[in-house]
């Protein structure tokens, strides 16, 4: 068991770095926008992370790396200390680049040497969360490189692998019937807090989408003055989009008549086959309701998930953020991990091609603000 849990390990922390490895040293240290962080952060937070939960309680004579990486890489444990503010992130050159990869490499073979002892089998649970909190700071390596790229002048290329595929089948929609469903996470693997407490809804009839929304669906919302439209929105919605002037996707831009899209291949012209992506809660609303439909509730994802293909880009439900029934927080600050964030979310359940394989589950609960559209957010509709 401990030698496939330092295996997982060994890979994880090699796979931050592998989505790193075609950035250029001036792309480390960018903080465009308060939700984007700077990739040598990512790689410093998580690297943090195992120092701060792992080696230093637990690990015999482990000498701290920086007594001032606590401060200058903790996220939002407030049970741990003071920290640079989140807005603030993209103001340190210093650390420089370089010494955040020696300090990769110190944790990292300090972890190695700690799980290669016989260690107490109490703390795999704070290991495997390391390591699955590395994994979702992975995923957001892509998003906030994407998102440092994608607003330069010239829309710089990024070589990797994450890309769309069509999404190009017979639109067919799934009958559940109504009943009383289980919902939650029951099994012997990895889960994460939020996704605990299984507990029994009861569902009415409906009709769920065997693939997501395209670009080309949502072509048509657009030339049929979809943003125009206040009937379409939330009061919320509405007033977001008027105040930030937003009439299309996240990276889409018109040009000559003809709408392109940003992408790490470069900018080119919009592939109608493809899902969107990159919208907010509220512009996913609004086009739910242009076509006289509306977005599946978490449960309703969770129970019809194996019903169609899924992992392309999240997807936005209708429920709101919230505790399941009995849901309680650990002690100290991993009990900050996802309770403190119940409010003000909406879930997004699945998963999306920057995930990393193997990260994801049907119950997993994804969340984001409303207005939010960086991250790789789409739809699938109900009828």
């Amino acid at each position: 068991m401990h030698n496939n849990l330092l295996k997982k390990f060994i890979h994880t922390r090699e796979n931050s770095e592998k989505r790193c490895e075609h950035l250029e040293i001036e792309d480390y240290s960018v903080q465009p926008i308060v939700d984007v962080s700077p990739p040598k952060w990512h790689l410093a937070h998580t690297t943090w992370f195992f120092e701060q939960f792992v080696l230093v309680p637990h690990a015999k004579n482990y000498s701290v790396y920086n007594e001032r990486f606590a401060y200058l890489f903790n996220s939002y444990y407030n049970t741990v200390g003071d920290r640079v503010l989140r807005p603030n992130r993209g103001l340190m050159t210093r650390p420089t680049v370089k010494e955040i990869y020696r300090y990769r490499e110190y944790v990292t073979s300090a972890m190695i040497e700690f799980l290669e002892t016989d260690y107490n089998s109490d703390l795999k649970s704070i290991i495997e969360l390391g390591i699955n909190h590395e994994e979702q700071h992975q995923e957001l390596l892509m998003y906030d490189i994407k998102y440092i790229l994608g607003n330069q002048p010239y829309f710089p290329t990024y070589q990797t692998n994450i890309r769309f595929s069509s999404e190009e089948v017979k639109q067919e929609f799934a009958k559940i019937n109504a009943g009383i469903y289980q919902i939650g996470y029951d099994g012997n693997g990895f889960s994460f807090d939020n996704e605990h407490g299984k507990h029994k809804v009861y569902l009415e009839e409906f009709e769920i989408s065997n693939r997501l929304v395209t670009c080309g669906e949502y072509l048509e919302f657009m030339k049929d003055d979809g943003y125009k439209k206040f009937e379409l929105w939330h009061a919320d919605g509405w007033n977001f989009i008027n105040t930030h002037n937003i009439n299309a996707p996240l990276y889409w831009y018109k040009k000559k008549g003809q709408w392109f899209s940003y992408d790490y291949k470069g900018f080119d012209k919009i592939d109608k086959n493809l899902p969107v992506s990159h919208i907010s809660y509220y512009e996913a609303f609004a086009f739910a309701n242009w076509k006289k439909m509306r977005l599946p509730t978490e449960f309703e994802w969770e129970v019809s998930q194996h019903l169609f293909k899924w992992g392309q880009v999240w997807e936005w439900t209708s429920s709101a953020y919230q505790s399941y029934p009995r849901f309680k927080t650990e002690k100290g600050a991993i009990g900050e991990y996802n309770g403190k964030f119940m409010v003000n979310q909406q879930v997004l359940r699945g998963g999306s091609i920057a995930t990393i394989p193997g990260h994801s589950r049907n119950t997993y609960r994804n969340f984001f603000n409303p207005q939010l559209r960086w991250h790789f957010s789409g739809i699938r509709l109900v009828k």
